[in-house]
């Protein structure tokens, strides 16, 4: 984790809980593209997030691509359930096979230092706060943050950045 008196350079030098909560040491993606997106099983934009992240998934994860999925409960209450429960949902209703971590909150005093990390090097258009489910942050290979897209961006309509960022 970084120190507060050295800010960190990049994604890889965070460590997160995954569902079960164990530590997660993100150095362990360095080399891979990242699409980082915070989910919840609730909401009018899941079915077509995570069946296009799905998506993505099968066609790159053997070129690089890595898909973080942080659920969050912030937004209408729409990620209600344990870890056990979201990962049930996810895996076997939209056969997602990249990690989903543990739950987090993305703004105010309690937000995952990786989520502040990525606001700060990627503010929205509306400020830094995160919206809305499924925002999503692009990372390149070197762990820097490279790209920010709302929550109504459809995962496939950004492809074309991470065929550029895995050199496709």
């Amino acid at each position: 984790m970084a120190t507060q008196s050295t800010p960190p350079k990049s994604i890889h030098e965070f460590t997160v809980k995954d569902a079960k909560g164990n530590d997660v040491d993100l150095s362990i993606y360095k080399g891979k593209v990242l699409l980082i997106v915070n989910v919840a099983s609730q909401c009018g934009l899941t079915n077509s997030n995570y069946t296009e992240l799905t998506k993505l998934y099968e066609k790159y994860k053997d070129q690089g691509l890595e898909i973080l999925a942080f659920p969050c409960n912030q937004f209408g209450s729409q990620e209600p359930g344990t870890n056990e429960q979201i990962q049930e949902f996810a895996c076997t209703r939209f056969k997602a096979e990249y990690p989903i971590f543990d739950k987090v909150e993305v703004n105010g005093a309690n937000a995952a230092p990786i989520y502040k990390y990525m606001k700060s090097v990627k503010g929205g258009l509306f400020g830094d706060s995160i919206k809305w489910n499924f925002s999503k942050f692009l990372v390149d290979k070197e762990g820097n943050v490279v790209d920010r897209y709302a929550p109504t961006t459809s995962p496939l309509s950004i492809e074309k950045d991470i065929k550029k960022l895995l050199g496709l």
